[in-house]
């Protein structure tokens, strides 16, 4: 599958949320901050539909759209070009740089070590 462009990644959350809908639905639901016209995410709809991400259908004069790519699988691989691309694919120099940036917090380690701890055998 081609690569989903960020604009096209607000689309698909919109639909991964609650799905069929209407091209009128996800105008209506996509963030009013994006100031996107309703012609821009109809653009976007068919991109996603050119690229195999989301389904279409006839309902009388309108078609209802729906997700063909799960969000957990699309997150899996966007996880993993970031680790690719900018760590080597591994994941123990992303949490190194993360740490070293004081990006996490006190919570955020708890949960790693916890993490660590269920996957030990």
């Amino acid at each position: 599958m081609e690569r989903i462009s960020e604009a096209e990644a607000a689309v698909m959350a919109v639909l991964w949320a609650g799905s069929p809908l209407t091209a009128q639905d996800v105008i209506d639901r996509v963030p009013a901050e994006r100031g996107w016209s309703g012609n821009t995410v109809k653009t976007l709809l068919a991109r996603l539909v050119a690229k195999n991400a989301v389904a279409h259908q006839a309902d009388g004069r309108r078609y209802l759209y729906r997700p063909l790519l799960a969000r957990a699988d699309y997150v899996a691989g966007e996880s993993r070009r970031l680790i690719d691309r900018f760590f080597g694919g591994r994941l123990t120099p992303l949490v190194a740089h993360l740490a070293e940036r004081d990006a996490l917090g006190a919570e955020e380690i708890a949960e790693i070590e916890a993490l660590l701890k269920n996957l030990k055998p």
